[in-house]
This record gives C-alpha cells, sequence and structure tokens, in this order.
C-alpha cells in the first residue's frame, strides 16, 4: 500500500472520530455550522447527533477495515 493510500484511510479515522466525539459531547461549535443545522432542521438536535454519531463510527470502521485489508 501506497503513503497515500495510509494518509487517505487515517483521514477516514480522524474525521471519523471528530464526529463522533462531537456528537457524543455536543459540541456548540460543531453544530453551530450550516451542514449540520440542515441535519438539525431534518431530525432535530438529538437525531442530528445520532446521524453524526453513526457517521462518525463507519467512517472508522471503514479507516480500520481498509488498513487491516491491505497489510
Amino acid at each position: 500500500m501506497q503513503t497515500s493510500e495510509y494518509l487517505f484511510l487515517l483521514l477516514f479515522i480522524g474525521i471519523g472520530g471528530l464526529s463522533f466525539a462531537a456528537a457524543l459531547f455536543n459540541f456548540e461549535w460543531f453544530f453551530s455550522t450550516r451542514q449540520a443545522n440542515t441535519f438539525i432542521n431534518w431530525l432535530g438536535r438529538t437525531g442530528a447527533r445520532l446521524f453524526y454519531a453513526v457517521l462518525g463510527l463507519g467512517l472508522i470502521g471503514c479507516g480500520i477495515a481498509g488498513l487491516l485489508t491491505y497489510k
């Protein structure tokens, strides 16, 4: 695996971790963005937090699966 592929998978894990942490700790700076407000309007604050938690876990899972698959 090339360095760029490792970097891409680590980026997935990092962004997923940020998304999950923002959902878990209810970061105001994260949920005050225009993109997050779209999901807040659709799903409510709790629904948006759940969405971002699942999204974060999915990204982390994809990153880890990618790292384990290409060893």
